[in-house]
C-alpha cells in the first residue's frame, strides 16, 4: 500500500525541499522497513493497519438538517443501496428549518408559496446537479477524494479555499446560533410545562387565542415583540413561589444562559462521535412533527379565503412582495451542497446517484409543502390573523399542549446531540486550516467555542427570530455554494474544453444574479 504524507503533516514548503513533521518521518520509514522485507508482489509482509495512519472521522452536515458520520468508502465505492441513499440525503436535509416553512408562506402568500417552493426546489437541484459533476470536469487528476471545497480551490486557487470557508462557517455558525435560540425556546416551555404541571397550577397565557382542547395563540398580537408565553395564574398554588420561578425561568433573560452550563463543555471534547450515535432523533422528531400537523388540521379544519392581491383582517394576499424572505429560509433549507458527494459517494450504485438525487430532493420538498401548507391552512381565521403564524409555528400553541410538549421534547434533545457535532465541524475546519491542527490547544478551541456560544446567547437573548437568522445566512451562504460556485465551474470547464454556447452562458449567469438579488433582498425587505 502507498504511503501518503497528510498535508496536515506539512511543516513549511519552499522551492529547495519539503521538511515534514517527526511524527511523519518515522511513518515514512516503518512503511519503508516494511515494503523491503521482501519483494513488492508478496503481500504476506504488508504494513499491517495498526502502522498506517489511522483516517480522519468523516462527518457531513446540512446546516439546520442533521450532522452524522459516515464510513469512509473501501475499494471504491460505496455500501449503501439506492434506498438508503436517499434517505441519508432526506434525513440530512430535513431539521429545524421545517419549523419556519409555515411562516415563510404566510409572509410570500399562500399561492406564491406553493410555488416559491417547488420553484426553490428545482433550482437548489440542479445547482447540487452541478456540484456533483464538478469534479469530473477536472482532467488529468484523481478527484475520487475531493469535496466541492477542493473543486474550488482548483479553480479559484486561495481564493476559493479560503472563501468557501468563510461561507461555511457562516453556514455552521448561523445553523448554531439558531439551534440556541430554539433550545432557549423548547427548554423554557418543557420547564414551564413541568414546574406547572408538578405543582398543579393553572395558567393561561395572556396573548389572543382560540377557545377549546385544540387552542391555539397568537404571541405576536400581544406585543410588537418576539412571543414571551406570559402568563396568569389561576389555582391555588404559592403565587410567591410562582412569581419567582419565572423571574428565574425567562425566555430570554435567563434560560439561555442555563444552557451554557450543558454545551459548553460538550463542544470542547476532541471527538463528538458519541453524540453522532443519536441521529435517529432527527427523523424521529420529523416524522412526529408531521404526524402532529396531521392531526392537529384533523381538528382544526381548513380556514382558506383567497384574496389575490389585497389583505383583510384575517387572511393574507395570495402574493405578496415579502416572498424574498420565504425565498432566504428554502436555500437554507434545501442546503446539502457542501457534503453531497460524500453521501453519493456511499452509493453502491454510482450509475443512479442522479435519480437518487432527484428523487431525495422530491421526497424534502413534498414535506416542505405539507407541512408548511397544512399549518397555513388550518390555521383557525377567524377568529386569529393569518399574519398570527410564528417563526416557530410551535409557539402558536400553549405550553401546556401536550402534543407540542412531546415536540419540544423531541427537539430539545436532537439539538443538544447535534449541536457539538455542528461546533466540531466548525473547530475542524477553521483551526485545522488556520493552524494546522482541528485541536491546537484547549486554549485555543475554547476561545473559539466561547465566541460561538456567545453569538447564540446574544441572539437568544436580543434577536430570538429564526426566520430572520435561517434566512440571513441562507441567502449568505447559498450565494457562494448554491448559486455562484457551481455555475462558474460549470462555465469555466466549458470554456476550456470550448464548449461554451450562449445560452448555457445566459443560464448560469441568470442563476447567479438570483442568489445575488436574493442576498440583497433580504436586508431591504
Amino acid at each position: 500500500r502507498p504511503f501518503h504524507v497528510e498535508p496536515t503533516n506539512i511543516v513549511s514548503v519552499n522551492d529547495d525541499m519539503q521538511r515534514v513533521t517527526d511524527e511523519a518521518s518515522a511513518m515514512d520509514k516503518r512503511i519503508h522497513y516494511y515494503s523491503r522485507l521482501t519483494s513488492p508482489a508478496d503481500r504476506a509482509l504488508i504494513a499491517p493497519d495498526h502502522v498506517l495512519p489511522a483516517p480522519d472521522e468523516i462527518y457531513v452536515y446540512s446546516p439546520l438538517g442533521t450532522a452524522f458520520k459516515v464510513d469512509s468508502c473501501t475499494d471504491g465505492y460505496g455500501k449503501n443501496s439506492s434506498l438508503v441513499t436517499i434517505f441519508m440525503i432526506w434525513n440530512t436535509m430535513m431539521g429545524t428549518s421545517i419549523l419556519s416553512i409555515p411562516w415563510g408562506i404566510k409572509q410570500a402568500g399562500f399561492t406564491s408559496g406553493i410555488i416559491l417552493i417547488l420553484l426553490m426546489g428545482i433550482l437548489t437541484l440542479y445547482c447540487c446537479y452541478r456540484v456533483v459533476k464538478s469534479r469530473q470536469t477536472i482532467p488529468l487528476t484523481d478527484t475520487s477524494n475531493w469535496e466541492f471545497p477542493d473543486v474550488c480551490k482548483y479553480y479559484f486557487g486561495s481564493f476559493g479555499q479560503w472563501s468557501s470557508l468563510l461561507f461555511s462557517m457562516v453556514s455552521l455558525v448561523g445553523a448554531m446560533v439558531v439551534y440556541w435560540v430554539l433550545m432557549s425556546n423548547f427548554l423554557f416551555n418543557t420547564g414551564k410545562f413541568i414546574y406547572n404541571f408538578v405543582h398543579d397550577i393553572n395558567v393561561t397565557d395572556i396573548v389572543p387565542g382560540t377557545n377549546g382542547s385544540n387552542k391555539v395563540i397568537c404571541p405576536s398580537a400581544a406585543s410588537g415583540h418576539p412571543p414571551q408565553n406570559r402568563s396568569a395564574m389561576f389555582s391555588s398554588g404559592n403565587r410567591t413561589g410562582f412569581e419567582l420561578f419565572e423571574e428565574w425561568w425567562d425566555k430570554s433573560q435567563t434560560v439561555p444562559f442555563y444552557l451554557i452550563a450543558v454545551l459548553l463543555p460538550l463542544l470542547n471534547l476532541k471527538s463528538p462521535s458519541f453524540f453522532a450515535k443519536f441521529n435517529v432523533l432527527g427523523t424521529v422528531s420529523v416524522v412526529y412533527l408531521v404526524f402532529m400537523v396531521t392531526v392537529k388540521a384533523a381538528h382544526l379544519g381548513i380556514h382558506l379565503e383567497f384574496n389575490w392581491f389585497t389583505e383583510n383582517e384575517f387572511f393574507v394576499p395570495e402574493f405578496r412582495i415579502l416572498f424574498p424572505q420565504l425565498t432566504g429560509v428554502l436555500t437554507l433549507a434545501f442546503f446539502i451542497h457542501n457534503c453531497v458527494i460524500t453521501l453519493l459517494q456511499n452509493n453502491r450504485n454510482q450509475e443512479n446517484n442522479v435519480r437518487d438525487l432527484s428523487i431525495a430532493y422530491f421526497l424534502v420538498g413534498l414535506t416542505y409543502l405539507y407541512v408548511g401548507v397544512i399549518i397555513f391552512a388550518s390555521f383557525p381565521s377567524p377568529p386569529l390573523s393569518k399574519e398570527c403564524i410564528e417563526q416557530n409555528f410551535l409557539d402558536n400553541f400553549p405550553s401546556d399542549d401536550i402534543m407540542s410538549f412531546v415536540a419540544r421534547i423531541f427537539l430539545l434533545f436532537q439539538m443538544m446531540t447535534v449541536y457539538p457535532l455542528l461546533g466540531y465541524l466548525a473547530r475542524v475546519q477553521l483551526l485545522r486550516q488556520v493552524f494546522g491542527s482541528a485541536y491546537p490547544s484547549l486554549f485555543h478551541v475554547l476561545i473559539l467555542n466561547v465566541t460561538i456560544v456567545g453569538a447564540g446567547v446574544a441572539m437568544a437573548r436580543f434577536y430570538p427570530n429564526i426566520g430572520g437568522i435561517i434566512r440571513y445566512s441562507g441567502a449568505t451562504c447559498g450565494l457562494a455554494f448554491v448559486f455562484m460556485y457551481p455555475s462558474l465551474i460549470y462555465m469555466i470547464s466549458l470554456h476550456r474544453a470550448g464548449q461554451l454556447t450562449w445560452p448555457a452562458l445566459i443560464i448560469h449567469i441568470f442563476i447567479i444574479l438570483l442568489g445575488l438579488a436574493n442576498l440583497i433582498a433580504q436586508f431591504l425587505l
